[in-house]
Protein backbone atom coordinates (compact mmCIF):
# COMPACT_ATOMS: atom_id res chain seq x y z
CA UNK A 1 0.00 0.00 0.00
CA UNK A 2 1.17 3.45 -0.84
CA UNK A 3 2.16 6.05 1.69
CA UNK A 4 -0.82 8.76 0.32
CA UNK A 5 -3.61 5.59 0.22
CA UNK A 6 -2.15 5.28 4.07
CA UNK A 7 -2.60 9.23 4.62
CA UNK A 8 -5.97 9.30 3.13
CA UNK A 9 -7.75 6.28 4.60
CA UNK A 10 -6.46 7.77 8.07
CA UNK A 11 -7.69 11.41 7.32
CA UNK A 12 -11.13 9.64 6.45
CA UNK A 13 -10.98 7.20 9.74
CA UNK A 14 -10.32 10.11 11.64
CA UNK A 15 -12.54 12.78 10.40
CA UNK A 16 -12.83 14.58 13.78
CA UNK A 17 -9.45 15.44 14.59
CA UNK A 18 -9.17 15.94 11.08
CA UNK A 19 -11.77 18.69 10.51
CA UNK A 20 -10.50 20.01 14.10
CA UNK A 21 -6.99 20.36 12.40
CA UNK A 22 -8.55 22.24 9.83
CA UNK A 23 -10.77 24.49 11.66
CA UNK A 24 -7.71 25.48 13.88
CA UNK A 25 -5.58 26.56 10.83
CA UNK A 26 -8.55 27.80 8.96
CA UNK A 27 -9.44 30.39 11.63
CA UNK A 28 -5.71 31.63 11.93
CA UNK A 29 -5.43 32.02 8.31
CA UNK A 30 -8.81 33.72 7.75
CA UNK A 31 -7.90 36.05 10.59
CA UNK A 32 -4.34 36.96 9.12
CA UNK A 33 -5.78 37.36 5.45
CA UNK A 34 -8.55 39.51 7.08
CA UNK A 35 -6.23 41.55 8.70
CA UNK A 36 -4.07 42.00 6.05
CA UNK A 37 -6.56 42.56 3.39
CA UNK A 38 -8.40 44.99 5.87
CA UNK A 39 -4.96 46.99 6.59
CA UNK A 40 -3.94 47.36 2.70
CA UNK A 41 -7.50 48.75 2.23
CA UNK A 42 -7.28 51.18 4.97
CA UNK A 43 -4.20 51.81 4.68
CA UNK A 44 -4.60 52.61 0.93
CA UNK A 45 -7.54 54.99 1.91
CA UNK A 46 -5.46 56.90 4.77
CA UNK A 47 -2.87 57.43 2.37
CA UNK A 48 -5.33 58.69 -0.40
CA UNK A 49 -6.48 60.83 2.38
CA UNK A 50 -3.37 62.01 3.90
CA UNK A 51 -1.39 62.72 0.77
CA UNK A 52 -4.37 65.43 -0.03
CA UNK A 53 -4.00 66.72 3.63
CA UNK A 54 -1.81 69.34 3.39
CA UNK A 55 1.02 69.89 0.87
CA UNK A 56 4.68 68.10 0.84
CA UNK A 57 5.81 70.16 -1.91
CA UNK A 58 5.99 73.46 -2.38
CA UNK A 59 6.86 76.14 -5.43
CA UNK A 60 7.98 79.63 -4.76
CA UNK A 61 10.03 82.23 -6.87
CA UNK A 62 13.51 81.99 -6.47
CA UNK A 63 15.02 85.22 -4.27
CA UNK A 64 18.57 85.16 -2.76
CA UNK A 65 16.80 87.99 -0.43
CA UNK A 66 14.20 87.50 2.12
CA UNK A 67 12.19 84.43 3.82
CA UNK A 68 8.83 84.70 4.77
CA UNK A 69 6.96 81.71 7.14
CA UNK A 70 3.55 80.69 6.59
CA UNK A 71 1.67 78.25 7.57
CA UNK A 72 4.17 77.41 9.95
CA UNK A 73 6.94 76.05 7.31
CA UNK A 74 9.74 78.09 6.57
CA UNK A 75 9.71 79.48 3.06
CA UNK A 76 12.77 80.76 0.91
CA UNK A 77 12.53 83.44 -1.57
CA UNK A 78 9.11 84.97 -1.38
CA UNK A 79 9.50 88.53 -1.70
CA UNK A 80 6.14 90.36 -2.05
CA UNK A 81 8.21 92.93 -4.63
CA UNK A 82 10.23 90.46 -6.53
CA UNK A 83 9.19 88.98 -10.04
CA UNK A 84 6.42 86.23 -9.02
CA UNK A 85 5.58 82.92 -10.82
CA UNK A 86 3.78 83.03 -14.79
CA UNK A 87 1.07 81.04 -13.60
CA UNK A 88 0.78 80.09 -17.53
CA UNK A 89 3.80 78.01 -16.73
CA UNK A 90 2.14 76.21 -14.46
CA UNK A 91 0.71 74.05 -17.18
CA UNK A 92 4.49 72.52 -17.50
CA UNK A 93 3.75 70.39 -14.55
CA UNK A 94 1.61 67.85 -16.32
CA UNK A 95 4.53 67.34 -18.03
CA UNK A 96 6.54 65.39 -15.47
CA UNK A 97 7.09 61.97 -15.55
CA UNK A 98 5.97 61.24 -12.08
CA UNK A 99 2.28 63.39 -12.77
CA UNK A 100 0.24 60.53 -11.92
CA UNK A 101 2.12 61.08 -7.82
CA UNK A 102 0.14 64.59 -7.73
CA UNK A 103 -2.99 64.56 -5.73
CA UNK A 104 -3.31 68.88 -5.57
CA UNK A 105 -2.05 71.77 -7.42
CA UNK A 106 -3.10 75.38 -5.28
CA UNK A 107 -1.65 78.00 -6.87
CA UNK A 108 -1.97 81.36 -5.06
CA UNK A 109 -1.28 85.19 -5.02
CA UNK A 110 -0.13 87.13 -1.89
CA UNK A 111 -0.11 90.70 -1.61
CA UNK A 112 -0.32 93.45 1.09
CA UNK A 113 -3.50 95.72 1.11
CA UNK A 114 -4.89 98.58 2.91
CA UNK A 115 -8.12 98.11 4.93
CA UNK A 116 -9.29 100.89 6.91
CA UNK A 117 -5.95 102.67 7.57
CA UNK A 118 -4.29 99.12 8.05
CA UNK A 119 -2.31 96.85 6.37
CA UNK A 120 -3.24 93.35 5.64
CA UNK A 121 -2.24 90.30 3.52
CA UNK A 122 -4.80 89.44 1.08
CA UNK A 123 -4.34 85.78 -0.44
CA UNK A 124 -5.92 84.84 -3.61
CA UNK A 125 -6.90 80.59 -4.18
CA UNK A 126 -8.38 78.22 -6.19
CA UNK A 127 -11.30 77.92 -3.94
CA UNK A 128 -11.29 74.02 -5.30
CA UNK A 129 -8.15 73.15 -4.70
CA UNK A 130 -7.14 74.87 -1.49
CA UNK A 131 -10.25 74.03 0.58
CA UNK A 132 -9.42 70.72 -0.20
CA UNK A 133 -5.78 70.48 0.73
CA UNK A 134 -6.61 72.50 3.91
CA UNK A 135 -9.09 70.29 5.21
CA UNK A 136 -7.99 70.87 8.70
CA UNK A 137 -9.49 74.35 8.27
CA UNK A 138 -12.84 75.05 10.35
CA UNK A 139 -15.04 77.92 8.56
CA UNK A 140 -18.24 79.25 9.75
CA UNK A 141 -19.92 79.82 6.81
CA UNK A 142 -18.98 78.62 3.38
CA UNK A 143 -15.82 79.04 0.94
CA UNK A 144 -15.09 81.38 -1.39
CA UNK A 145 -16.35 80.31 -4.91
CA UNK A 146 -16.00 83.26 -7.39
CA UNK A 147 -16.85 87.25 -7.72
CA UNK A 148 -15.32 89.63 -4.49
CA UNK A 149 -15.73 87.18 -2.25
CA UNK A 150 -13.85 86.55 1.18
CA UNK A 151 -12.86 84.39 3.91
CA UNK A 152 -11.36 86.08 7.17
CA UNK A 153 -8.68 84.54 8.72
CA UNK A 154 -9.93 84.86 12.97
CA UNK A 155 -7.00 87.70 13.93
CA UNK A 156 -8.44 89.78 11.01
CA UNK A 157 -11.87 89.06 11.93
CA UNK A 158 -11.56 90.24 15.43
CA UNK A 159 -9.03 93.33 14.51
CA UNK A 160 -11.91 94.73 11.80
CA UNK A 161 -14.64 93.42 13.85
CA UNK A 162 -16.11 91.17 11.10
CA UNK A 163 -19.07 89.16 11.35
CA UNK A 164 -20.70 87.25 8.25
CA UNK A 165 -22.36 89.18 5.84
CA UNK A 166 -20.50 92.22 6.33
CA UNK A 167 -18.75 94.34 3.36
CA UNK A 168 -14.99 95.35 3.39
CA UNK A 169 -13.89 97.58 1.13
CA UNK A 170 -10.50 96.81 -1.14
CA UNK A 171 -8.85 98.65 -3.58
CA UNK A 172 -12.03 100.60 -4.66
CA UNK A 173 -14.35 96.80 -4.55
CA UNK A 174 -16.55 96.05 -2.04
CA UNK A 175 -16.31 92.38 -0.74
CA UNK A 176 -18.23 90.60 0.93
CA UNK A 177 -17.68 88.77 4.02
CA UNK A 178 -19.12 84.71 3.34
CA UNK A 179 -16.79 82.45 6.03
CA UNK A 180 -14.96 83.05 8.80
CA UNK A 181 -11.75 80.98 9.59
CA UNK A 182 -11.38 79.30 12.95
CA UNK A 183 -8.67 79.79 14.77
CA UNK A 184 -5.62 77.85 13.36
CA UNK A 185 -2.83 79.37 15.31
CA UNK A 186 -0.88 80.01 12.43
CA UNK A 187 -0.45 82.77 10.01
CA UNK A 188 -3.55 81.61 8.67
CA UNK A 189 -5.30 83.43 10.87
CA UNK A 190 -3.62 87.20 9.68
CA UNK A 191 -5.28 86.22 5.80
CA UNK A 192 -7.72 87.47 3.84
CA UNK A 193 -8.59 84.63 1.31
CA UNK A 194 -10.77 85.35 -2.16
CA UNK A 195 -10.83 83.90 -5.46
CA UNK A 196 -7.88 83.84 -7.74
CA UNK A 197 -8.58 86.01 -10.68
CA UNK A 198 -9.71 88.50 -8.26
CA UNK A 199 -6.73 89.13 -5.91
CA UNK A 200 -4.88 89.01 -9.31
CA UNK A 201 -6.59 91.91 -10.16
CA UNK A 202 -6.86 93.70 -6.83
CA UNK A 203 -2.97 93.81 -6.41
CA UNK A 204 -2.12 94.24 -10.22
CA UNK A 205 -1.19 90.70 -10.90
CA UNK A 206 -2.85 89.37 -13.48
CA UNK A 207 -1.33 85.98 -14.93
CA UNK A 208 0.82 85.88 -11.60
CA UNK A 209 0.82 83.35 -8.71
CA UNK A 210 3.00 84.10 -5.57
CA UNK A 211 3.80 80.80 -4.16
CA UNK A 212 2.41 76.91 -5.39
CA UNK A 213 1.52 74.51 -2.87
CA UNK A 214 1.15 70.62 -4.15
CA UNK A 215 0.19 67.70 -2.53
CA UNK A 216 2.32 64.87 -4.04
CA UNK A 217 1.74 60.66 -3.24
CA UNK A 218 4.70 59.61 -1.66
CA UNK A 219 3.94 56.03 -1.30
CA UNK A 220 5.45 54.77 -4.76
CA UNK A 221 7.32 58.07 -5.58
CA UNK A 222 10.12 58.99 -4.16
CA UNK A 223 9.87 62.98 -3.59
CA UNK A 224 12.79 63.71 -4.23
CA UNK A 225 12.52 62.98 -7.90
CA UNK A 226 9.45 64.87 -8.23
CA UNK A 227 11.32 68.01 -7.00
CA UNK A 228 14.17 67.22 -9.64
CA UNK A 229 11.56 66.97 -12.16
CA UNK A 230 9.98 70.04 -11.52
CA UNK A 231 12.79 71.93 -11.37
CA UNK A 232 13.52 71.13 -14.26
CA UNK A 233 10.01 72.33 -16.06
CA UNK A 234 10.11 75.41 -13.75
CA UNK A 235 13.53 76.76 -14.47
CA UNK A 236 14.05 79.84 -12.06
CA UNK A 237 12.15 78.63 -9.20
CA UNK A 238 13.10 76.92 -5.74
CA UNK A 239 10.99 73.87 -5.38
CA UNK A 240 11.42 72.37 -1.99
CA UNK A 241 9.99 69.08 -0.17
CA UNK A 242 8.60 69.26 3.15
CA UNK A 243 10.59 66.21 4.30
CA UNK A 244 8.65 66.28 7.91
CA UNK A 245 5.54 66.43 6.15
CA UNK A 246 6.31 63.35 4.25
CA UNK A 247 8.57 61.20 6.93
CA UNK A 248 5.06 62.27 9.48
CA UNK A 249 2.95 59.98 6.60
CA UNK A 250 4.98 57.16 5.82
CA UNK A 251 6.13 56.80 9.83
CA UNK A 252 1.90 56.61 10.47
CA UNK A 253 1.00 54.42 7.77
CA UNK A 254 4.21 52.25 8.88
CA UNK A 255 2.68 51.84 12.74
CA UNK A 256 -0.86 50.63 11.40
CA UNK A 257 0.57 48.17 9.37
CA UNK A 258 2.93 46.65 11.99
CA UNK A 259 0.09 46.49 14.33
CA UNK A 260 -1.96 44.25 11.90
CA UNK A 261 1.02 42.58 11.28
CA UNK A 262 1.82 41.91 14.74
CA UNK A 263 -1.67 40.34 15.42
CA UNK A 264 -0.85 38.48 12.77
CA UNK A 265 2.00 36.86 13.69
CA UNK A 266 0.37 36.01 17.15
CA UNK A 267 -2.45 34.37 15.38
CA UNK A 268 -0.13 32.51 13.41
CA UNK A 269 1.52 31.03 16.13
CA UNK A 270 -1.11 30.46 18.38
CA UNK A 271 -2.53 28.02 15.08
CA UNK A 272 1.45 26.33 15.24
CA UNK A 273 0.82 25.81 18.96
CA UNK A 274 -2.28 24.09 18.01
CA UNK A 275 -1.32 21.75 15.13
CA UNK A 276 1.86 21.05 17.56
CA UNK A 277 -0.31 19.99 20.72
CA UNK A 278 -2.88 18.20 18.46
CA UNK A 279 0.12 16.13 16.37
CA UNK A 280 1.19 15.22 19.83
CA UNK A 281 -1.87 13.90 20.82
CA UNK A 282 -2.46 11.91 17.86
CA UNK A 283 1.30 10.26 17.91
CA UNK A 284 0.30 8.91 21.36
CA UNK A 285 -3.06 7.76 19.78
CA UNK A 286 -1.33 5.60 16.58
CA UNK A 287 1.81 4.36 19.09
CA UNK A 288 0.39 0.10 18.12
CA UNK A 289 -0.22 1.53 14.61
CA UNK A 290 2.80 3.13 13.78
CA UNK A 291 4.59 -0.20 15.73
CA UNK A 292 2.91 -2.40 13.13
CA UNK A 293 4.29 -0.67 10.04
CA UNK A 294 7.76 -0.26 11.61
CA UNK A 295 7.20 -4.49 12.58
CA UNK A 296 6.15 -5.14 8.88
CA UNK A 297 9.53 -2.71 7.05
CA UNK A 298 8.58 0.47 7.41
CA UNK A 299 11.59 2.70 7.92
CA UNK A 300 12.13 5.73 9.48
CA UNK A 301 11.68 8.35 6.74
CA UNK A 302 8.29 6.28 6.00
CA UNK A 303 7.14 7.12 8.83
CA UNK A 304 8.37 10.98 9.16
CA UNK A 305 6.94 10.94 5.18
CA UNK A 306 3.71 9.28 6.34
CA UNK A 307 2.80 12.19 9.33
CA UNK A 308 4.66 15.27 7.47
CA UNK A 309 2.20 14.14 4.38
CA UNK A 310 -0.85 14.14 6.52
CA UNK A 311 -0.29 17.42 8.27
CA UNK A 312 0.58 19.09 4.85
CA UNK A 313 -2.84 17.74 3.19
CA UNK A 314 -4.77 19.14 6.06
CA UNK A 315 -2.47 22.60 6.26
CA UNK A 316 -2.54 23.08 2.58
CA UNK A 317 -6.70 22.47 2.86
CA UNK A 318 -7.08 25.14 5.67
CA UNK A 319 -5.11 27.65 3.82
CA UNK A 320 -7.51 27.23 0.61
CA UNK A 321 -10.57 27.46 3.07
CA UNK A 322 -8.93 30.23 5.61
CA UNK A 323 -8.20 32.56 2.38
CA UNK A 324 -11.66 32.47 1.12
CA UNK A 325 -12.92 32.74 4.54
CA UNK A 326 -10.35 35.71 4.93
CA UNK A 327 -11.86 37.07 2.18
CA UNK A 328 -15.62 36.64 2.44
CA UNK A 329 -14.54 38.49 6.20
CA UNK A 330 -13.27 41.01 4.86
CA UNK A 331 -16.00 41.74 1.96
CA UNK A 332 -18.44 42.17 4.71
CA UNK A 333 -16.41 43.99 6.97
CA UNK A 334 -15.52 46.69 4.12
CA UNK A 335 -18.63 48.07 3.59
CA UNK A 336 -19.04 48.99 7.62
CA UNK A 337 -16.18 51.08 7.08
CA UNK A 338 -15.47 54.19 6.14
CA UNK A 339 -19.67 54.49 4.74
CA UNK A 340 -18.29 51.91 2.29
CA UNK A 341 -15.91 54.42 0.04
CA UNK A 342 -12.77 51.53 0.64
CA UNK A 343 -12.78 48.72 -1.95
CA UNK A 344 -11.43 45.28 -1.77
CA UNK A 345 -9.00 44.19 -4.43
CA UNK A 346 -8.04 40.86 -5.17
CA UNK A 347 -4.15 40.37 -4.40
CA UNK A 348 -3.05 36.83 -5.71
CA UNK A 349 0.34 36.94 -3.74
CA UNK A 350 -1.86 36.98 -1.07
CA UNK A 351 -3.44 34.19 -2.00
CA UNK A 352 -0.95 32.15 -2.60
CA UNK A 353 0.72 33.18 0.58
CA UNK A 354 -1.85 31.90 2.84
CA UNK A 355 -2.02 28.43 1.35
CA UNK A 356 1.93 28.26 1.36
CA UNK A 357 2.15 29.64 4.88
CA UNK A 358 -0.60 27.06 6.34
CA UNK A 359 1.44 24.63 4.53
CA UNK A 360 4.72 25.71 6.15
CA UNK A 361 2.99 26.40 9.58
CA UNK A 362 1.53 23.11 9.64
CA UNK A 363 5.13 21.35 8.66
CA UNK A 364 6.96 23.25 11.52
CA UNK A 365 4.44 22.36 13.76
CA UNK A 366 4.12 18.98 12.82
CA UNK A 367 7.93 18.17 12.42
CA UNK A 368 8.67 17.15 16.05
CA UNK A 369 5.65 15.16 16.52
CA UNK A 370 6.97 13.20 13.08
CA UNK A 371 10.68 12.70 14.47
CA UNK A 372 9.01 10.99 17.47
CA UNK A 373 7.05 9.01 15.74
CA UNK A 374 9.68 8.34 13.25
CA UNK A 375 11.62 7.04 16.22
CA UNK A 376 9.53 4.95 17.59
CA UNK A 377 11.16 1.50 18.06
CA UNK A 378 8.74 -2.06 17.06
CA UNK A 379 9.24 -3.74 20.14
CA UNK A 380 8.46 -0.27 22.21
CA UNK A 381 5.27 0.05 20.69
CA UNK A 382 3.87 -3.48 20.71
CA UNK A 383 4.49 -3.30 24.13
CA UNK A 384 1.66 -0.99 24.76
CA UNK A 385 -0.51 -3.40 23.00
Amino acid sequence: MRLEHIVMHNLRRRKGRAIFLVVGLLIGVATVVTLISLTDALGMRAQHELEKFGANIIITPHSEQMALSYGGVQLAGVNLVAEELQQSSLVNIDSIPNRRNIAMIAPKVLGAIDVKGQRAMLMGVDPEAEFKLKRWWSIAGRHVQQGPELVVGDTVARRFNLTMGDTLEIAGQSFTVVGLLDKTGSQDDHLLITPLPVAQEVLGKQGLVSMVEIAALCHDCPVADMVNQLQQVLPGVDVQAVQQVVKTRMHALGQFRMLAWGVAVTVVIIGALLVFVTMMGAISERTREIGIFRAIGYRRRHVLHLVLMEAAIVSAVAGVLGYLTGVLATLIALPLLDGGEIHWQWNPTLAVAAVFAAVLVGLLASLQPALRASRLEPNEALRAL
